[in-house]
C-alpha cells in the first residue's frame, strides 16, 4: 500500500496558521439558520474547527455563534500532527475550548510507512502534557477506509494512544468504523482508560449495552437523526443517561433537515432536541444531564 505524503511542520511553526478546507463539490455550502437557543447550556463533545467549510468561519465566529444558542464549550479534536497542534493552540487560546490530540487510525499507516509513527506518537505525548489538552483522540480502528495491510499500524497506534491516555490521566476519544468487535476486544485486553468515549458512536443496542456495562460514554452526532440510523436510536434508548454525550463532528454529519450542508457547534440544539424527543424526556433535563456528563469526562472548560 503506497503511503501518501505525511504533513509534518517544522518544530516551532505557528500552529494557528494551520487550516484545511473541505471539498465543496455540488452541495449547498451555506450555513443553516441558527436554531432556537437552549435554556440549559451544553457542550460539543467533538468538532474539527480547523476545517473550513462553506463560507469559512473563524474560530472566534464559531464560538460566538455557538454561545448564542447555549453551546458554551467545544472539545476540538485532532487527527494528525498538524491538527493536534492546532487543537492544543486553540484550547490554550480560548477558555471555551478544550483539546483532544491523536493520530487518526487512517493516518497511522501513512506515518508508519514514512518511518515516523513513533515520532508522531511522541509529539502527541508532548502535547498531551498541556493543561488544556483533556483527551487523547481521535484514535481507534477503521476497517472501512484502511485495508488489511494497514491494520497492524492501526493496532500499534491505538494501543500506544491508550497508554498515553493512562499516562496523562485524561480521557480518550475513540474512532470506530466497521471495527466494533476489534475495538471492544482491544480495550478489554489492554485495559481501557478510566474515561473512554466512543466519538460519533456507530454501533447498535447490543454494543451500547456492553459499553454501558464497562462504563464507557457514547457520543451521538447528527447522524442519529438520519432515516437510515435506527441502530443509533436503538443504542440511545438503552445506554444509561449518565453515559450520553452529544457532538457535531463539525463540519461533517450535519443533522436532518440540514444534512449535507456545513455543520458547526451552533447546530447542537437540533441534534439534542431530536434525542430528547426519541427518549421522551424534557429537553432541559437532557441538557443538564449531558452537560454534567461532559464535565465529568473532561473537567471544567474555564480555569
Amino acid at each position: 500500500m503506497a503511503a501518501p505524503p505525511v504533513p509534518y511542520p517544522e518544530a516551532g511553526s505557528d500552529p494557528s496558521q494551520y487550516v484545511r478546507t473541505r471539498e465543496k463539490g455540488s452541495r449547498d455550502v451555506t450555513y443553516p439558520a441558527a436554531p432556537e437557543p437552549l435554556a440549559v447550556p451544553v457542550y460539543d463533545n467533538h468538532a474539527h474547527l480547523e476545517i473550513e467549510d462553506g463560507v469559512g468561519l473563524s474560530l472566534d465566529e464559531q464560538l460566538a455563534r455557538a454561545g448564542e444558542v447555549g453551546v458554551v464549550g467545544v472539545v476540538q479534536a485532532g487527527g494528525d500532527i498538524d491538527s493536534s497542534r492546532w487543537s492544543a493552540w486553540a484550547a490554550a487560546s480560548h477558555p471555551r475550548v478544550l483539546a483532544a490530540v491523536a493520530i487518526h487510525p487512517n493516518e497511522a499507516p501513512a506515518y508508519q510507512a514514512a518511518g515516523r509513527l513513533d515520532e508522531a506518537i511522541a509529539v502527541i505525548d508532548e502535547l498531551a502534557a498541556q493543561p488544556r489538552v483533556r483527551a487523547i483522540g481521535e484514535t481507534g480502528l477503521d476497517f472501512f477506509r484502511t485495508d488489511e495491510d494497514g491494520r497492524p499500524a492501526q493496532f500499534e497506534s491505538f494501543e500506544a494512544h491508550i497508554a498515553l491516555a493512562k499516562k496523562h490521566g485524561i480521557a480518550m476519544q475513540i474512532h470506530d468504523r466497521d471495527a466494533h468487535d476489534a475495538v471492544l476486544e482491544t480495550l478489554e485486553r489492554v485495559g481501557a482508560p478510566d474515561r473512554t468515549v466512543f466519538h460519533c458512536f456507530s454501533g447498535d443496542a447490543d454494543m451500547a449495552r456492553i459499553a454501558g456495562e464497562r462504563g464507557y460514554w457514547l457520543s451521538f452526532a447528527g447522524n442519529v437523526t438520519f432515516n437510515n440510523a435506527q441502530n443509533l436510536r436503538d443504542a440511545l434508548a438503552v445506554i444509561p443517561r449518565e453515559r450520553i454525550l452529544v457532538e457535531t463532528d463539525a463540519p461533517f454529519l450535519t443533522p436532518t433537515p440540514h444534512r449535507g450542508r456545513p455543520n458547526a457547534p451552533y447546530l447542537i440544539p437540533v441534534t439534542l432536541r431530536y434525542m430528547a424527543a426519541e427518549l421522551g424526556v424534557d429537553v432541559d433535563e437532557l441538557c443538564a444531564q449531558i452537560a454534567a456528563n461532559t464535565l465529568e469526562v473532561y473537567g471544567a472548560f474555564e480555569d
